[in-house]
């Protein structure tokens, strides 16, 4: 699980945009992208997002 701590500093590779937690990912709130987990890692890479 990730921290709330952790989601507050994180932002959007691609458009710098808030992120969020849902569905075991991370989503962008303004372009939509979403970033794996992967042992509780997230894997914000613009490559491994999902539109």
């Amino acid at each position: 699980m990730i921290k709330k701590e952790l989601l507050d500093i994180l932002a959007c590779p691609a458009c710098k945009g808030t992120v969020i937690l849902e569905n075991e990912k991370i989503v962008c709130t303004v372009c939509k992208k979403k970033y794996p987990i992967k042992d509780d890692i997230p894997i914000m890479l613009i490559d491994e997002a999902q539109e």
